[in-house]
């Protein structure tokens, strides 16, 4: 198919495809799969480590739902926050007024966040560039005041929230609830890794990129390009939607407020960050976007500090000058800047 050699010599496609399906991978996970043992029982990771981990693992679930879109896909969006609400809402709706188990609204919310981004890809169809973003964007301000509406009360809850309680570990299993919740989180993530690579190694995946490329060439090529961008928006809602219900679940609470606009910033900064069309990267991403939001406010003090600045530096500071340094630096993103550096070692 010439599609596949447009898109394997594409440089951006390049710094996806460096990991494979390596047996370091495998044994990657099977360490972190292990941490709640080895770290848990030596106490080298407390449960709100364990707490963070889970977050990184789950951003990184939203980053690449994102990633399948923008760098794969070729469409922008500035709303993956909606669906991270939905998703989030879902689960925690089901929980609260329909006493599902925690497992049981994954699915669910899964299919929501699919028919919604399914739904909202089919006008999307006659938009490009700049006016999908800002169709995206009101998407994004819209349903944190959707879920606000007094109206919907009953089922959102307004702005109060919804609160749930965290599942603690089935079986007697000597874990706590924070190092059960990171082996489902790690479960879920390494599933949804391993589906996303295998679907961009199939023909589906070859027509998204073609796509992406050059949409009227793939056309030409017979590629079903309004089918291609529908299903895969609703796919990246999917993956961001199941990351938004688990957040929810580790948190125990939902409320309007916790998915503002900046989150759908914040998980697009984390997918250019990593590797806009990398898989690694969506993880890098994922790392970026919690660490970032965590301590953001104490390097910027902490800087402020040490260089004896006369400036009261707001706490994203070091989050611009970082990313300023980054985008100079790397700008295929941490994956693709690292890939690029290894094949010059290789080569040297």
């Amino acid at each position: 198919m010439a599609t596949t050699a447009t898109t394997a010599n594409s440089p951006v496609t390049a710094a996806a495809r460096p990991a494979g399906h390596k047996w370091w991978i495998w044994l990657m996970v099977l360490l972190l799969a292990l941490l709640p043992l080895l770290g848990g029982k030596t106490g080298l990771i407390s449960n709100y480590g364990f707490l963070q981990l889970s977050l990184m693992i789950v951003y990184a679930i939203a980053v690449l739902g994102l990633i399948l879109l923008t760098g794969f896909n070729g469409q922008i969006s500035l709303g993956h926050g909606a669906f991270f609400a939905v998703g989030a809402y879902t689960s925690a709706v089901l929980i609260d007024q329909a006493s599902w188990p925690y497992w049981a609204t994954l699915p669910v919310a899964a299919i929501v966040c699919f028919l919604v981004g399914y739904i909202f890809g089919m006008p999307a169809l006659r938009l490009e560039g700049h006016y999908l973003a800002l169709a995206t964007f009101a998407l994004a301000v819209a349903v944190p005041q959707f879920l606000k509406y007094r109206h919907f009360e009953w089922f959102t809850n307004g702005v109060q929230g919804i609160n749930i309680f965290k599942p603690d570990p089935p079986f007697g299993l000597p874990l706590s609830a924070d190092q059960w919740m990171y082996l489902i989180v790690l479960f879920v993530a390494v599933l949804m890794f391993w589906i996303a690579r295998n679907l961009l190694d199939s023909r589906a995946g070859r027509a998204m990129m073609a796509i992406r490329d050059h949409s009227m060439a793939a056309s030409t090529m017979g590629v079903n390009v309004a089918h291609y961008k529908t299903v895969v928006f609703g796919i990246s809602a999917l993956y961001t939607g199941v990351a938004g219900a688990l957040h929810a679940i580790i948190f125990e609470f939902v409320a309007p407020d916790s998915f503002r606009f900046e989150l759908s910033i914040a998980i697009l900064v984390g997918a250019v960050v990593g590797g806009i069309a990398s898989l690694p990267g969506a993880v890098i991403g994922g790392i970026f976007v919690q660490v970032i939001d965590k301590y953001a406010d104490a390097l910027t003090k902490k800087l402020t500090t040490a260089v004896s600045l006369p400036l009261d530096l707001e706490p994203w500071t070091i989050y611009g000058i970082a990313l300023i340094l980054l985008m100079y630096v790397m700008p295929m993103g941490i994956a693709g800047g690292l890939t690029a550096l290894w094949r010059k070692l290789r080569g040297s």
